[in-house]
């Protein structure tokens, strides 16, 4: 990437999450000076840090003011079928508050995080582009959402004179991930992840994490009101589709914990999921990081889901700078010298 000046002041909401402290490393990193924005103090002093909520309008505008760049990553992933007015209040009503503080204070570019979800309708994708709809049919709030957010982002582009681009990730590992890999780990130790969830091959995409920053760097980078990616969505992978279960298997295998023995139907899986999903409905819902068990994961793992990254190479010079492989080996090895094993 570009070096930019140390006067550029890029913002990042949601910088001490698994992407943000990643993408606040790449900016720092091109030299920028970055103000991050979250609910929870990062710990780190090579940033300027506030304490705010991306729900209260005032304080984004505040937070927001004198920036050259906003990338919003901040979100609530969240796929049972409950606590649906918190998650909406976060991923569409914060991201509105974002977009609308960008306008106000004058901010050229804002980029939005989204999600490789926003199309999926529990059906097949394979080798899905940028032409695809947005689903019809509702899946899981936080994929009913990030659709309205990234709808509302790119319909405003231009407004107020702010540059919008969205960047839709697929499957995010990498070190300091606290959802994906960390579920694994914790079935597999618990004895619970002996058995393949479902009979058949079904090919997915991936993204390591530092490609994705790549990517998001190199989408502010070229972003303005007259450049190809405004007002477009990119999605953004590793370009390497490869069958879930083995993607899991050379985790397991490369951390030394228990092989998968068999496979059994998704169908039964399904409907422990509806079951399990029912009873914390009942129970007023959860939100913390999920366990994979629920039916929107259920069918992620056992339908296609992967995708052409043609339109980000052209438009945006995207390209994967590390393999599902290494990728794989970094995040194994980042998680055993941290004695998670």
């Amino acid at each position: 990437m570009g070096q930019l000046s140390a006067t550029h002041l890029s913002v990042v909401t949601g910088g001490t999450g698994f992407v943000g402290r990643h993408l606040v490393d790449g900016l720092l990193a091109r030299g920028d000076e970055v103000r991050l924005i979250d609910i929870a103090d990062p710990g780190r002093d090579d940033v300027t840090f506030l304490k705010a909520d991306i729900t209260d309008p005032d304080a984004m505008r505040a937070a927001i003011r004198g920036a050259d760049a906003v990338f919003h990553n901040a979100s609530v992933v969240h796929t049972k079928q409950n606590q649906k007015d918190f998650v909406w209040k976060v991923n569409l009503g914060g991201t509105r508050n974002v977009l609308a503080a960008c306008q106000q204070e004058n901010v050229p570019k804002m980029v939005y995080v989204s999600s490789g979800s926003v199309v999926y309708e529990g059906k097949d994708i394979e080798a899905g582009d940028e032409s695809l709809p947005y689903s019809s049919i509702s899946q899981a709030p936080y994929a009913d959402s990030k659709i309205a957010a990234e709808k509302e982002v790119l319909a405003a582009n231009g407004d107020g004179g702010v540059a919008t681009v969205a960047l839709r990730p697929h499957v995010i590992f990498g070190p300091g991930d606290v959802r994906f890999l960390p579920a694994l780990i914790k079935h597999s130790k618990a004895g619970r992840l002996r058995y393949q969830v479902g009979r058949g091959t079904w090919l997915s995409d991936y993204t390591y994490v530092s490609n994705l920053v790549d990517a998001l760097l190199a989408a502010e980078e070229r972003l303005s009101l007259d450049a190809a990616c405004a007002g477009e969505a990119y999605f953004i992978t590793n370009g390497e589709p490869m069958p879930f279960w083995d993607f899991v298997r050379r985790v397991i295998e490369r951390l030394g914990l228990p092989p998968l023995r068999a496979k059994i139907p998704h169908q039964l899986v399904y409907a422990i999921a509806a079951v399990k999903e029912g009873i914390d409905t009942l129970r007023g819902g959860t939100i913390s990081p999920e366990d994979g068990l629920t039916r929107f994961a259920i069918r992620y793992m056992c339908t296609h889901h992967y995708f052409k990254i043609d339109k980000a190479r052209r438009d945006l010079g995207y390209e994967p700078s590390v393999s599902v492989a290494e990728g794989i080996e970094i995040t194994c090895r980042d998680l055993l010298d941290k004695g998670v094993i």
